[in-house]
């Protein structure tokens, strides 16, 4: 048995952890000491609607290394072997927080651990395949080699419908934030080279959303993946979204997924993203 360990940052909820035998870590989101637990889809709405109203980014932090342990301790119990998955370690420390642990852990040599350098989306993408490749019989070196491949050829980027919270993390003046929001400036966003990335500038949701679907132009896709999108707070605009591109670029497989608080808390709602893998 391999064990399947990621963390919050994916996006994929309890249910879905359950239905393919994985394991979430989940990163903690706290509005002073309101603690919003990123569980389920409603947790991910309640989210968004506490930080409308927010004076201040919440904290959020990454896992202890006590609570990876925890999980290795019980894959010994069963003589498991750990794969773990993480989130970008250039958006965070949860990767170290895993190292950590697994140098803490008399099991280390049952444990590989793979910084996925991807967040949302292809963190998704990386952690289902896993799962898929687990789920045909796959050793975990096999797994781990080719989740190494896959990670240099998944894309995610985003369209941000406001500034506000950029803003309010200090990514970006506050001089510029104003300017932005006059003009109506909706940044496109990409994760690249492990961390997140403006791609460009547009004026108007109309216009950053064709940006986003030129995305899909640049590349050659690999038709063994979907295509995934994503969404912030607004599921009917994510489908509409979603519906949209499909037509567009004639797609036969894509998913439609809510985006969480981890890196909702710097994009905000009202945003969208599309994800897919290039072909080799």
């Amino acid at each position: 048995m391999i064990r399947i360990i990621t963390d919050s940052a994916a996006d994929i909820t309890l249910e879905e952890a359950k239905k393919n035998n994985i394991d979430i870590v989940p990163l903690k989101i706290s509005f002073n000491e309101d603690e919003i637990k990123q569980e389920k889809t409603e947790d991910f709405d309640l989210f968004y609607q506490k930080l409308m109203t927010a004076t201040a980014l919440p904290l959020t932090s990454r896992p202890s290394p006590e609570q990876y342990l925890e999980y290795f301790k019980k894959a010994e119990e069963k003589g498991d072997d750990v794969l773990v998955l993480t989130l970008s370690s250039g958006l965070s420390g949860t990767y170290e927080s895993a190292m950590v642990a697994k140098k803490m852990s008399p099991y280390k040599e049952k444990i590989t651990i793979i910084d996925t350098e991807q967040a949302i989306l292809t963190q998704r993408i990386l952690v289902e395949y896993a799962v898929q490749l687990r789920d045909s019989g796959e050793k975990i070196e096999t797994i781990t080699e080719k989740v190494n491949d896959l990670k240099d050829r998944v894309v995610v980027c985003g369209l941000v419908n406001t500034l506000k919270y950029l803003k309010m993390g200090g990514r970006i003046p506050k001089s510029l934030a104003f300017i932005g929001e006059k003009l109506n400036i909706k940044p496109i966003i990409i994760l690249e080279d492990k961390s997140l990335k403006e791609l460009s500038k547009k004026r108007g949701r109309k216009a950053g959303k064709k940006s986003l679907q030129k995305e899909l132009e640049k590349e050659k896709l690999d038709p063994d993946f979907p295509v995934y999108f994503g969404y912030t707070l607004n599921k009917e605009e994510g489908y509409q979204f979603r519906k949209e591109t499909e037509e567009k670029y004639q797609l036969t497989h894509s998913k439609l997924f809510s985006i969480g608080g981890v890196i909702g808390t710097h994009v905000g709602p009202e945003s969208l993203a599309i994800a897919f893998v290039r072909e080799k």
